[in-house]
């Protein structure tokens, strides 16, 4: 029977023990506390009660688990969607938002069952990498506020507008609040660096609500904000459908589903890592788009796969799917027992979590890499983020896929070429040709043909995972690969460092004009070595030899240093 459109959930209880169990509810109990304080937090800032946030982690972390392609994924609210949900709130309404998310989550199950699920693969990195940034810088103006307990009757809804209002109260600062924001930016920084195993977002939360519960400190909280939170979830209720709402929040809808798909399956792809499994892109925007479509019928936001909370699952030991339906059990269980708890919980505390959230989420180390490739990527990348910040997270992404069409255009255009065949030609190419070379055994040799741009960087994935069966030195031909892009070099970056990893070699040879330029831009070399950068196969199989008599050199020395260690822990002298 085909297991193509089947839940993992279905495929690991096949299998399932006591084992695995307890293994799945230590990390769902433990990613459940860590989802807790982000949750409220990312409603909080989304514009709506904290326990919107809360119903969303529930329900939809239920259900992604339960029915998504992912073993160990954690879905809920995430800080990806706080502009734009917090934008169609201030536009539309409560219902306007319940509405969008439900026609995203049908969006998501159309993707997913129609097996263009790999297509969000198709939007290149300066546009992931601009719109991720613009995002944190958003998120990060918006807890201004909170932070520093300024006295703002009205937040505005645009950057310069809340960045102009925080200078203009910014006399208001509140002494308690800011104390209590740095207290819990200094727990979780202190507990990330020294205490890994222990969250430090729960910490800082758990402190904050102490220390205003014991002191009765005069500051802002979810109970004077909110007047606390409800207890359990509430009765099912399916949102009011308002024909006039439909094509004024289609754009709106399709960024949510995009936003939600790239950001589930980058989710997925670091699980996968983590585990060594293989999602299943389709199945995930299915569960994903049910989740969607279910969420509003609770009074929850947008959710979608929260890279954060799904690594903490795996360090905590996650086996299967069983591990998310936990974790969203255990956020059930504090709505039904510990909500009078809630009202004591600063809003200082949350926005300082936030701050944290928005820098980790921010890909900052991605730019100096980006600076140094061509032009019409930076150019990219920088609309993308300055449009994120200064006008509408729709728009940026709507102008950065038009920008990437045309750098797409472009680079095969520019790489297209019409000449003569001389014999100078065909005497240059004798030393790229295979068919007068003998392959030694301890070499594998791939090639890429065509450009590797961003819609065809994700077929890099296969070789990736037939590293562990390859031998020792690998050499990837780039003699007819006509063109590269940033999302390509993220590819072979990654690459390289999957086979060093391995304990294998990599060599490169044969790049043409353009992937040579753009790879010595972006100082390519760093990741394999320059010696390991040739100009044809013959010089690269010459390469071979040295790299697999290092190789095994270097294998021998550590068998050694094993056998020293061996004999000095037995008492063997």
């Amino acid at each position: 029977m085909s297991t193509k459109w089947v839940p993992k959930s279905v495929l690991a209880l096949k299998n399932y023990s006591t084992q695995k169990f307890l293994a799945d509810l230590i990390a769902g109990v433990t990613v459940g506390l860590v989802a807790l304080p982000l949750a409220m937090a990312f409603a909080i800032a989304s514009g709506v009660p904290p326990q919107a946030g809360l119903y969303c982690a529930v329900v939809a972390g239920f259900l992604i688990s339960a029915l998504g392609g992912s073993s160990v994924q954690i879905g809920g609210p995430t800080g990806a969607f706080v502009i734009v949900v917090a934008g169609i709130v201030a536009r539309y309404g409560m219902d306007g938002l319940l509405m969008c998310t439900g026609i995203a989550g049908v969006f998501l199950v159309i993707l997913g069952a129609t097996g263009l699920g790999t297509a969000v693969k198709f939007i290149p990195r300066p546009v992931i990498v601009g719109f991720t940034n613009g995002i944190a810088v958003v998120i990060a103006s918006t807890q201004l506020k909170d932070f520093f307990g300024l006295k703002i009757e009205h937040m505005p809804g645009d950057f310069l507008g809340r960045m102009e209002a925080v200078a203009r109260s910014f006399r208001s600062l509140s002494v308690p609040e800011t104390s209590l924001s740095v207290i819990s930016l200094v727990l979780i920084l202190v507990f990330r660096r020294y205490f890994k195993r222990v969250p430090g977002y729960i910490v800082a939360l758990f402190v904050g609500t102490a220390l205003v519960w014991i002191f009765r400190l005069p500051v802002e909280t979810i109970g004077s904000q909110f007047g606390g939170l409800p207890s359990g979830l509430p009765a099912i209720k399916i949102p009011q459908f308002r024909f006039d709402l439909v094509r004024p929040l289609i754009a709106p809808a399709i960024t949510v589903a995009m936003l939600g798909a790239i950001e589930s399956l980058m989710s997925a792809v670091v699980a996968d890592r983590g585990t060594g499994d293989k999602h299943n892109p389709n199945v995930e925007l299915i569960g994903q788009g049910i989740a969607n479509i279910v969420s509003p019928m609770f009074g929850g936001l947008p959710a979608t796969g929260a890279i954060a909370r799904t690594a903490t699952n795996i360090r905590s030991g996650a086996k299967t799917p069983v591990a998310g339906m936990i974790h969203a059990l255990t956020l059930l269980a504090v709505l039904l027992f510990a909500t009078p708890l809630a009202k004591f919980v600063p809003l200082s505390a949350l926005a300082a979590i936030l701050l944290v959230v928005s820098y980790n989420m921010g890909e900052w180390a991605e730019i100096p890499g980006l600076l140094k490739l061509s032009r019409l990527e930076i150019g990219t990348w920088l609309a993308t983020f300055l449009l994120t910040v200064f006008a509408d997270l729709t728009v940026a992404v709507e102008a950065g896929m038009i920008l990437a069409a045309l750098v797409f255009i472009r680079k095969v255009t520019a790489t297209t070429t019409i000449a003569a065949v001389t014999d100078e030609y065909v005497e240059e190419g004798r030393v790229h040709i295979l068919q007068d070379k003998e392959i030694p055994p301890y070499v594998a040799i791939y090639r890429i043909h065509g450009p590797f741009l961003f819609g065809a960087a994700e077929k890099m994935d296969e070789l990736v995972r037939e590293i562990p069966q390859l031998p020792p030195v690998l050499v990837l031909r780039l003699r007819n690969m006509t063109a590269i892009d940033a999302t390509g070099l993220k590819a072979l970056e990654d690459l390289a460092d999957a086979v060093h990893t391995s304990g294998r070699g990599l060599i490169l040879c044969g790049a043409r004009e353009q992937p040579a330029k753009l790879m010595e831009q972006a100082e390519f070399e760093q990741h394999v070595g320059p010696e390991n950068i040739c100009a044809n196969v013959a010089e690269a199989l010459s390469r071979a030899t040295a790299l697999q008599a290092a190789i095994q050199a270097r294998t021998q020395a550590t068998l050694k240093e094993g056998l020293k260690e061996g004999l000095a822990a037995s008492g063997v002298h």
